[in-house]
């Protein structure tokens, strides 16, 4: 009828949209970690006020002794009995919770927010078991819907997947981002459903999937967990695979590079179908934002007032330490303090043997500059870097120069909205 007004969605649903019952567990041991961490800066601080004076610490050097150390550690273990008690209980509790959880995919807002805080301290939520850290899935997205759901590739693959292609494109994220995120909104505010990975598929026949994974962890270890997913997910596609090729912007390229180094040497069979990587924006050879909070640490750490405090510098996750050099293999950081100013002692790693490797390197100036490429780039990884170049003739990359592109005026997240690349980016498959 005309006039009539829709029911507005109620409050609850709303909510519930971005919400999962298992929220109230992920905060309780968030807040129990962070409560357990202010207590050991503040103990910290303070023997180191003690120890100015002369006065002796306790069994550790920022611990105290005493009445002092007694109260500390009464706080620790109050803490973590309440943690443990909160955990239990809303654990008992998130069957009930879950009735009122709103049906369907996840809002892209909390899928936005959850990669986020996986990035930044996502090794710490998988070691703590939170709920909230995120397990690998290879995913399809819906055409024109700003949702994707996970692949079983035990299942009947041809039953989730509306079309199959003997061609697949793999299309992997960067730090701090998600599956959803190569489809960036227009200029008009209006969802803009076309991104550089449909465009691909659509040109070369091929069946997207999206890679969703925890990028705060050790880039080795997404590497070796996708290596064993792809070897898995080919095995049970529905038809031969002839063809696959990655699409990756920023960290995930170095995931992917690590993912066919694993798969080489344990004889997987998914290289032998690899033919073509994209790389937009990866730090092949690490990112300045990381190297300079290395020097935070350092700083921090200079003077016995400020120690303490370099473990709040020090809560960033594995995946960000690896891109101070772009680690890539479990032997450049295992056995050594990630927080540790060291120099790059990273094993070299070529391209794969095989496999067309293209990269897309950015830059915000207008046009080339010698510094503004050593500063800038695109604001978060420089043009060397990027293209793979080294002062050390065994860490460049070979990358052809007809399979070199550079963007001007673009930034890092830009480059995957720009048309420019999108149309670069055919040609090169073409």
């Amino acid at each position: 009828m005309i006039g009539m007004a829709t029911s507005p969605t109620p409050p609850i649903a709303r909510l519930t949209r971005h919400l999962r019952a298992s929220d109230l567990r992920a905060a309780a041991l968030l807040a129990t970690q962070a409560t357990h961490a202010i207590t050991d800066i503040s103990e910290g601080v303070h023997q180191s006020v003690w120890r100015t004076l002369g006065a002796p610490g306790g069994a550790a050097p920022d611990q105290t002794r005493g009445l002092t150390g007694l109260i500390y550690q009464s706080i620790h273990s109050a803490t973590g009995l309440i943690g443990r008690g909160l955990d239990a209980a809303l654990t008992r509790l998130e069957p009930t919770l879950r009735r009122l959880e709103t049906v369907g995919d996840e809002s892209p807002e909390r899928v936005a927010v959850i990669a986020a805080l996986n990035g930044v301290m996502g090794d710490r939520l998988t070691a703590s078991a939170n709920p909230l850290a995120l397990p690998m899935t290879l995913r399809y997205q819906e055409r024109l819907t700003h949702y994707s759901r996970a692949l079983q590739p035990d299942l009947t693959l041809k039953q989730q997947l509306p079309q199959v292609s003997a061609k697949v494109l793999l299309v992997i994220h960067g730090l701090c981002m998600n599956d959803l995120q190569w489809t960036m909104p227009s200029a008009t505010g209006t969802p803009a459903h076309a991104n550089h990975a449909t465009a691909l598929a659509d040109a070369g026949g091929a069946t997207p999937v999206y890679l969703r994974y925890n990028t705060g962890l050790h880039i080795s270890d997404n590497g070796l967990a996708l290596a064993a997913q792809l070897e898995q997910l080919l095995a049970h596609w529905p038809t031969a695979v002839t063809e696959l090729t990655v699409l990756a912007h920023s960290m995930g390229g170095l995931v992917i590079r690590s993912a066919v180094s694993q798969a080489t040497s344990a004889g997987m069979r998914w290289p032998q179908q690899l033919k073509n990587i994209f790389f937009l924006g990866t730090p092949q050879h690490g990112a300045p934002l990381e190297r300079a909070g290395n020097w935070v640490d350092l700083l921090l750490g200079s003077t016995p007032y400020s120690r303490p405090f370099a473990k709040l510098a020090q809560l960033r996750s594995a995946g960000i330490t690896d891109l101070r050099y772009g680690l890539v293999r479990n032997q450049d950081w295992h056995g050594h303090d990630r927080f540790r100013r060291q120099p790059d002692h990273r094993t070299p790693m070529p391209l794969p043997d095989g496999v067309a490797c293209f990269t897309v390197a950015a830059s915000t100036a207008a046009k080339h500059s010698h510094l503004a490429d050593q500063l800038v780039g695109d604001g978060l990884v420089p043009l060397r870097s990027a293209l793979g170049q080294h002062d050390t003739p065994a860490h460049c990359l070979q990358f052809a120069p007809a399979r070199q592109f550079i963007a001007y005026r673009t930034s890092h997240l830009a480059l995957l909205s720009s048309p420019a690349i999108t149309q670069q980016l055919l040609q090169w498959l073409a």
